[in-house]
């Protein structure tokens, strides 16, 4: 399975509010509950008013549609990654999932993935 490295910095905040965002930033994950809203995207594209944030954060996406009915993609990425004691955030789309590291874990975590078959490319890069 092929695994592609974003290559901006990412932050995970809580937002007041939608009208706070940027639309047209390449990147963002919002997700709202009865608990709030959060907001993930490139730490440069930061909302001046964010309630909380944390910066630090790298991101790989698993390559190719990933259909619903697939069972245990995410599961087998993030058992490896938390035998290597290493913590994630993971966010799924309609299509693919993105997960995340802080940046001190990345290059661990890209290192453990490879050595189990997965193939790491770099955005823009040919896979």
């Amino acid at each position: 399975m092929e695994l592609t490295v974003l290559p901006q910095e990412f932050s995970i905040c809580c937002i007041n509010g939608l009208g706070e965002l940027d639309w047209t930033c390449e990147f963002c994950f919002v997700a709202k509950t009865d608990r709030g809203l959060s907001l993930v995207c490139p730490t440069g594209d930061v909302p001046d008013g964010a309630l909380e944030r944390e910066d630090g954060w790298r991101t790989f996406r698993i390559e190719g549609v990933q259909d619903f009915a697939m069972i245990g993609v995410l599961a087998e990425i993030s058992f490896l990654l938390a035998e290597q004691g290493i913590n994630i955030y993971a966010m799924s789309t309609c299509w693919t999932d993105y997960i995340m590291t802080k940046e001190e874990q990345f290059e661990p975590a890209l290192r453990a993935l490879e050595e189990m078959g997965y193939l790491i490319t770099y955005w823009g890069q040919p896979g």
